[in-house]
């Protein structure tokens, strides 16, 4: 797990946000590798990895001065690269959105979320509807739960990838589907005991 001076990157910033290249150069070379082994883990791609890493800080520099807590610049970061990832699978999968794995379906399925027996979860209704409450998630459980759910990641990678530790991802997973479920308000309070055996790989 990468280790970051926060307040030296944060100082880094301020200076890059007034024009300063050498602190901008500095910056890439402090995060390059934390954001092309984010990108190498969801894409699974080091071609489309590198086009990734390259628009992740194309974006950075054009947006910098949008900053307003400059010592958050990873997590910032991360954002962008998570966006950049996810718009470059889509494309490169025209049914990237539709394929949520089996395991989130079965997981909402134990939940109760969905009453009606006869409906599909292939349903396009349904599935435009999980992917807004998907994207309406804070931005950790949102990435987690993509990862898991429809990048069908382990939780090892999710944790390299996000340079958080296994436990945090866990924690992010657990947090997310409950928020999915008020999101969805179908909830009818059952626990979590359904999902909670499947995320031990």
């Amino acid at each position: 797990m990468a280790n970051f001076n926060h307040d030296y990157i944060g100082n880094l910033v301020m200076r890059a946000q007034a024009d300063d290249s050498d602190a901008f150069a500095e910056l890439y070379a402090l995060t390059y590798k934390h954001i092309y082994n984010y990108a190498g883990h969801y894409l699974r791609d080091e071609y489309l990895a590198q086009d990734a890493m390259q628009e992740t800080y194309v974006s950075a520099l054009k947006n910098i001065r949008k900053i307003k807590e400059p010592s958050l610049f990873i997590a910032w970061l991360n954002q962008i690269c998570f966006h950049v990832c996810y718009d470059i699978r889509k494309k490169n999968d025209a049914g990237y959105d539709t394929e949520i794995s089996t395991e989130l379906m079965d997981i909402l399925r134990d939940e109760h979320i969905y009453h009606d027996p006869v409906m599909s979860y292939e349903d396009r209704e349904q599935t435009e509807a999980l992917n807004k409450a998907v994207a309406e998630l804070p931005f950790n459980e949102q990435q987690v739960i993509v990862m898991r759910y429809y990048n069908e990641m382990k939780l090892e990678e999710i944790a390299s990838a996000m340079n958080v530790s296994r436990s945090s991802v866990k924690r992010y997973l657990i947090s997310g589907r409950e928020k999915l479920k008020r999101k969805l308000s179908f909830n009818d309070g059952t626990s979590d005991r359904a999902s909670s055996g499947r995320e031990g790989r």
